[in-house]
């Protein structure tokens, strides 16, 4: 974490393995596609990230399935660039499991495509194969006879805590239709080229390659959502200060480094007197009472803002715990 925390900062961040109610907090990495690049050229006439294309479908999955919530990609992004990870970084557990504890998640899902494209065995054609023939292939797949287009994704859950992969699935798509055009009807690129290909549009979803595409993040997605309960929850202990008091609206000094969120509650302390030991004059316990809760609406690094309610006034100095 970076050394730009603000001065008088009171944060204790713990991850203990728990399992609390609620859904567990994830993020989707891109997934890694080195290994089918060569066809990825092929196909769309230029490199076109297929990694991003995968992680965002795999997300809007794992959304609409309801067994984990899911971080935003910006908020994933900001983190990478801050940090300034590279893309063979992003494909270890290790420093995987480091990007999720910045973004204060329970687990970071990563994997990476093994297949992508058509399925020719007469002509030996499939997944990184097609990169052997990039010169008569094109965008239309002109010269190749009517076959499917098949995909292979395999994805692994990883602990933030400890690196180790908790779950590992694979998925594999065929369309169940057969084409001489992966991305088309009659070898028509469409509007395919330059690298721009949306995958996520319906225009993706509706041609063979699109079609095998869907099925094996379906396929991943569905183990991912029903190892939900194999996962540890990150149980984050915050302690912080109210810094600004705003009518009803509060500044914190502790935010997403701290594990803070959009949507967290909080309870807002104030300490009433100190108690101490008689022999030692050691402070061996605070006496506070709760004065009300604050619910966060915004978030940034190291600070957050928040509606509050309750009975009593806040005050800057007031103690902020979960």
């Amino acid at each position: 974490m970076r050394k730009n925390l603000v001065a008088g900062l009171l944060v204790i961040l713990m991850a203990t393995p728990a399992f609390a109610a609620g859904k567990k907090r994830v993020a989707v990495l891109n997934f890694d596609y080195g290994t089918v690049m060569s066809s990825v050229q092929a196909i769309f006439g230029g490199n076109q990230d297929v990694g991003k294309g995968i992680s965002d479908m795999l997300v809007e999955q794992l959304v609409n399935g309801g067994a984990y919530s899911v971080i935003e990609r910006k908020a994933i992004d900001k983190i990478v660039a801050e940090q300034n990870f590279s893309n063979s970084d992003r494909a270890d557990a290790n420093t995987a499991a480091k990007i999720g504890r910045l973004l204060g998640v329970d687990a970071i899902i990563m994997g990476s495509i093994t297949k992508f494209g058509r399925d020719d065995k007469k002509q030996n054609i499939g997944g990184a194969a097609i990169g052997g023939i990039t010169g008569r292939f094109g965008l239309g797949g002109v010269g190749l006879r009517e076959s499917k287009a098949v995909v292979s994704i395999s994805a692994r859950l990883v602990s933030v805590n400890t690196g180790e992969i908790l779950v590992a699935a694979t998925g594999d798509g065929q369309s169940k239709r057969s084409g001489k055009s992966l991305l088309g009807a009659g070898g028509s690129s469409g509007g395919a080229g330059g690298g721009n290909y949306d995958m996520s549009s319906s225009n993706f979803g509706d041609t063979i390659l699109g079609e095998a595409t869907k099925e094996a993040v379906a396929s991943v997605a569905t183990q991912l959502n029903g190892d939900a309960g194999k996962l540890p929850t990150a149980v984050v202990k915050i302690n912080g200060l109210v810094a600004d008091v705003s009518g009803n609206t509060l500044i914190l000094n502790v935010g997403s480094k701290s594990g803070v969120q959009v949507g967290d509650h909080y309870g807002i302390y104030r300490k009433i007197r100190d108690i101490r030991d008689p022999a030692t004059k050691k402070i061996i316990k605070s006496v506070v009472n709760k004065v009300g809760e604050v619910a966060i609406t915004d978030v940034d690094e190291t600070s957050c803002t928040g509606t509050y309610a309750g009975s009593g006034a806040p005050k800057v100095g007031d103690e902020v715990r979960n």
